[in-house]
Parts: structure tokens; C-alpha cells; sequence
């Protein structure tokens, strides 16, 4: 029996992986802050090198058949880059923050050794991304990779033992689970670690937080974005139809639906064909359906492939269209092109106004993808508001190509992350983009200051004259 499938042999090659994580780890805690941002900007540069990127890009679509190779190639640079220029003037080391006024001096401290799943979809940014977060804390990381996702994993691991060894750190700061990866030994990896972070499937989320270890999972995406009346539908398009094809819509935070005010809806819809879109008729729709769901779920043949692809098995004489178009009137399992797709396959609806826009947006959500995430094309500032103040999502995306924008980007704030925490609108413990903090302890100082003790005059005066107590 492998001992990857017997409890015991499983806790225990867990375990020396543990003992080797915290033995490089001790070491790590006593770095000052300039020795760990070059210990991270090593860990950058093993997938940021331009061949590094390119094989590890080949790996992962041969090994998973997921994406292409190009925009994986530009996820993977992209995605590192983005992390590092988050993490470079980031203080993780000592003192982070003092706050005189209050007698707080806030102190980083390491979490421990981070138990990382990973998804198949991204093999190799996510895990990079989460590598980087957890050295910048002076953490260890122990990878536990998708079985698709696991060839990726070695060579990247290989890539950036090289690089430590470069800076004079400890491999053992950065290991993963061996083959074949188990139910039994991520299980395992999570009950003996400080941390467990969990990007990818539901059940692995939910594992995750039933370790009894302190976990931070991630929610289900299902985007829906609203094309408003005053939107500049070529520009719209545009952003549109590239997120939706970059990497095949591997990404959860692409686009899924697209909820359209009537008065632009003919409009919108032509200047998505001119980007290479094709609205098909009730009748593919009916063949495209019957394709992608068998059984009740997405069919893994259809999954990050190419549109010309899926239509041809769906039967379909689309071979140049570089996504596929339904429309629909419905929400809910009886209409899965209400669901995520993960595929070149956008669902258009039509709303008369802005509150059945709103209202066909909520439902979306509602179905599928409660607080990850939704988008809008629009200039009405009370409309943009709206969506924040009154939808369960924690982004909501403006004027921008949504798999781009969601999980961070050099012209928005948001911090560059593939994880994106849905809150407890997803259930999650985290509402915002995973980065460094979420893999640091903070320690806080507190000394006297002068008393700030309100009376009960400034506290209750104008509730008591009000209501006549």
C-alpha cells in the first residue's frame, strides 16, 4: 500500500516534511527585511525568467489541457511581476506601523509553516503567488498541487530551489506533497500545519476549514457584468472579448454573463461580434447545451479549449469565432448558461432597465458565485455605487476587462492575487485579494496615553432628549 493512502504512512512522510519546513523556517525568522524581500525576489525571478516562463507555461497546458501556452506564458510574468511590485516597499520585518496617539506599535511575525492548495488551472502562478506571500512573512510553504497540476509544480519548485540557493536560503522554505498526491496526505498536510490556504474546488475549500487548522479559503466565481446605457460599447467589447478569451477562460474571474440595457442591447451585441464573438441561434444554443453539461455538470472536454473547438463538437460551423454568445431569459439550474462556464462561452441577457439589471445581476449571483465578484460598463456614478452598497460581491469591477482587473492590476489597487476571498457572503474568512497579510501574526505593543473617557452626556444627551428618558 503507498503511503500516501495509509493514514499512518501518510502522517508520518507529512510529518518530516513538517520537521524539515520549521527547521528552515526557525533559521528564516532572523532575517532582516532586506534579506527576505531578496529571498522573495528570487522566488519571483524562478518564473519571471523568460524560459522559466515558457516551460513551465508548456508543462502545465500539456500536463492539464487547460488554456495555451501564450497566455499562460504572459499569466504566469505578469501575475509574478505584479506580486513582487506589491510586496517590494511592504514592511514584514520588526516594527511595520506605529501609531503614537493610540500607545500601538504594530510587530510582524511569522504564521509558521503554510499548508498551500493549489488548483489545476493555474499550476504555476498560483502557487508562485502563494510562495511569495508566505516568504515575505519568513514562513515555510508546503505546496499541495493538483494531481494534473503536479509536473508543473516539480518543475517550478526546481526553479526556485535553484534561485534560493542563489540568495543562500534554505530549500526547505518551499516544498511540496509527493506523488501521487491523496486525499489522505493533504489532509493530513493541513491538520500538521499553522496554515492552510485553499485555492480551487469547493470541497477543498471546505476540507480545508474542517482541518481544524486556521485556514483562508476562496469562493466560487460566476461573474455577471452589466453593460449600462451610457457605456462606450466598442471600448466594452473590447475588454470584454479579451478577458474572455485570455487563456481560454481559465480564469474564475472572467466573464460569465453579460447583462444588457435593452436601449444598447443590438448595439452591444454587434460591437461583440466585430471582436469575433458569434451569437448563436436557439436552435445551436439548444446542440452548444447538450455539449457542455452532461449529467448536470460541465464537461471536462469543453473546459479552457479554444471556441472553434467546442463548437465543433458541439457540431456546430463557428471554426473562426474566438467566442461563443447565448442568449437567455433565465436563472438558476434549469438554465445552466446562468452558472460559470470556465470556457469561451458568454451568456447575454436582456434588461429593460437598470433595476432589471440589477435584479437579473442579483439572481446570478444568488445562483452561483455569491460575493466573488461582478463588473459594469457604465459612467452613472449612482449606478456603480449601487452595486457595491446592495450586491453580495466584495469587487465590483468598472470599465475594465474583468480577469485582468479582479485579481489586481497595474492601473487599479487592488493587490495582485489568483485567490480572491468571497467573505461571508462565500462563505470565506477573508473578503479581499489573498496577499501578505493574510500569512503574517501581528503583535501589538500597547502603552498609556491619556485617558479618553467620554460622559455619559456626549454619549446619551441627544438619545435621551429624543426619546424623553
Amino acid at each position: 500500500m503507498s503511503s500516501s493512502n495509509h493514514p499512518a504512512r501518510a502522517a508520518d512522510a507529512v510529518a518530516e516534511l513538517i520537521r524539515r519546513a520549521r527547521a528552515a523556517q526557525e533559521q528564516f525568522t532572523r532575517y532582516t527585511q532586506e534579506q527576505v524581500d531578496e529571498v522573495v525576489t528570487a522566488a519571483a525571478w524562478a518564473v519571471v525568467n523568460p524560459a522559466h516562463a515558457r516551460r513551465l507555461a508548456e508543462i502545465a497546458v500539456a500536463d492539464t489541457g487547460l488554456g495555451n501556452v501564450t497566455d499562460k506564458i504572459a499569466k504566469n510574468r505578469r501575475k509574478t511581476i505584479g506580486t513582487l511590485r506589491d510586496l517590494q516597499n511592504s514592511k514584514s520585518v520588526g516594527v511595520i506601523a506605529e501609531y503614537p496617539e493610540k500607545g500601538i506599535v504594530e510587530i510582524a511575525r511569522p504564521v509558521g509553516v503554510v499548508a498551500a492548495l493549489v488548483p489545476a488551472t493555474n499550476p504555476a502562478a498560483t502557487p508562485i503567488n502563494k510562495i511569495m506571500n508566505a516568504l515575505k512573512g519568513r514562513n515555510a510553504i508546503i505546496l499541495s498541487p493538483s494531481p494534473r497540476g503536479y509536473t508543473t509544480a516539480v518543475k517550478l519548485l526546481e526553479y526556485v530551489h535553484a534561485e534560493l540557493a542563489r540568495v543562500g536560503a534554505a530549500a526547505d522554505l518551499v516544498q511540496q506533497l509527493p506523488a501521487p498526491i491523496t486525499k489522505e496526505l493533504t489532509g493530513e498536510l493541513m491538520r500538521q500545519a499553522d496554515l492552510v490556504v485553499a485555492t480551487g474546488s469547493q470541497g477543498n475549500v471546505h476540507a480545508a476549514y474542517a482541518s481544524g487548522t486556521p485556514a483562508i479559503g476562496v469562493g466560487a466565481g460566476n461573474v455577471p457584468v452589466i453593460v449600462d446605457a451610457d457605456a462606450d460599447l466598442a471600448d466594452a467589447a473590447a475588454k470584454i472579448a479579451r478577458s474572455k478569451t485570455f487563456d481560454y477562460a481559465t480564469s474564475c474571474s472572467s466573464e460569465n454573463s453579460l447583462v444588457i440595457l435593452a436601449p444598447v442591447y443590438d448595439a452591444a451585441v454587434a460591437a461583440l461580434e466585430a471582436e469575433g464573438g458569434a451569437l448563436l441561434s436557439a436552435a445551436e444554443k439548444i446542440k452548444l447545451q447538450g455539449v457542455m453539461w452532461q449529467q448536470g455538470n460541465l464537461n471536462p472536454e469543453i473546459l479552457a479549449k479554444p471556441a472553434g473547438a467546442i463548437a465543433e463538437l458541439a457540431g456546430l460551423e463557428r471554426p473562426l469565432a474566438r467566442f461563443l454568445m447565448v442568449a437567455e431569459a433565465g436563472v438558476g439550474k434549469h438554465y445552466p448558461f446562468s452558472g460559470e462556464k470556465l470556457s469561451p462561452v458568454l451568456t447575454l441577457y436582456r434588461a429593460r432597465d437598470f433595476d432589471e439589471a440589477f435584479e437579473i445581476t442579483r439572481r446570478i449571483l444568488h445562483y452561483q458565485g455569491t460575493g466573488h465578484s461582478c463588473g459594469i460598463h457604465s459612467h452613472n456614478q449612482e449606478h456603480i455605487l449601487r452595486l457595491g452598497l446592495e450586491l453580495p460581491v466584495c469587487r465590483v469591477i468598472v470599465n475594465q476587462a474583468h480577469c485582468f482587473a479582479t485579481g489586481g492590476s497595474f492601473d487599479n489597487g487592488l493587490p495582485f492575487s489568483l485567490s480572491m476571498g468571497c467573505g461571508t457572503f462565500g462563505k470565506n474568512s477573508i473578503s479581499d485579494n489573498l496577499n501578505y497579510r493574510h500569512f503574517l501574526n501581528i503583535t501589538r505593543i500597547a502603552r498609556t496615553i491619556p485617558a479618553v473617557q467620554p460622559s455619559e452626556e456626549s454619549l446619551f444627551g441627544a438619545y435621551r432628549a429624543k426619546y424623553g428618558l
